[in-house]
């Protein structure tokens, strides 16, 4: 929320919120968020915020009610929560953009994203995930690949990317641009361009925050 400040925006100009998985570092702004959606005044927001999420996010969400109670209570028709399958693909249309999912390789719930706006442009985020095939498919020709890449090659853990594993997806789905995130600290010490570059050819970057990236 700092970060949205500091870029200029305001937590009511996000209409959109997608989880990839319910893991800590990743929901974990999600009260603070709703809260400030609430207080002091939640007539500041004039569109719903949708909240998007795998199978299982209904109940995870209930637990958070049931320890916040009427704090994280809005106002009828401000919010709206779509549990997405992340057993098969699944899809959604919206106004402005259309939506597809494909289960990741992390946890129960993970899902990968892919957003297409009205005049085909697309980006596709992993979220946090191991190889598979599923990333691949999603990621197919897309012009931006937003993948996590936690360690170095020579310290890989199960259930997250190297550089060049990330790489090596990228290239299988000829995907035009390579962003690597999630970088655990480790990644400090690391050359992570030139360990993609084992696997990958194409235009790689290394996230940053308020990192601007022209489609």
């Amino acid at each position: 929320m700092r970060s949205l400040l500091a870029a200029g925006v305001e937590i009511f100009d996000i209409d959109f919120i997608c989880y990839s998985h319910f893991h800590p570092d990743h929901t974990g702004e999600l009260v603070p968020f709703i809260f400030a959606t609430k207080y002091p005044n939640s007539d500041r927001r004039k569109t719903p915020l949708t909240i998007m999420a795998g199978n299982g996010f209904k109940n995870f969400f209930d637990g958070l009610r049931a320890v916040y109670g009427e704090w994280l209570e809005l106002p009828p028709g401000i919010l709206k929560i779509i549990e997405l399958n992340n057993d098969v693909p699944d899809q959604q249309h919206f106004k402005d953009f259309r939506l597809a999912v494909r289960p990741m390789q992390h946890r129960p719930e993970s899902i990968g994203y892919r957003i297409t706006d009205t005049i085909g442009r697309s980006m596709v985020y992993s979220g946090d995930t191991d190889v598979n095939e599923n990333l691949v498919l999603l990621a197919k020709e897309t012009d931006l690949l937003i993948c996590e890449s936690a360690m170095p090659d020579e310290l890989r853990v199960p259930g997250h990317l190297t550089p060049s594993l990330a790489g090596a997806m990228a290239t299988q789905a000829k995907v035009k641009q390579l962003v690597l995130t999630h970088l655990y600290p480790a990644c400090d010490q690391a050359d992570l361009v030139a360990q993609c570059r084992k696997t990958y050819q194409g235009p790689v970057l290394i996230a940053q925050d308020h990192m601007k990236i022209e489609l």
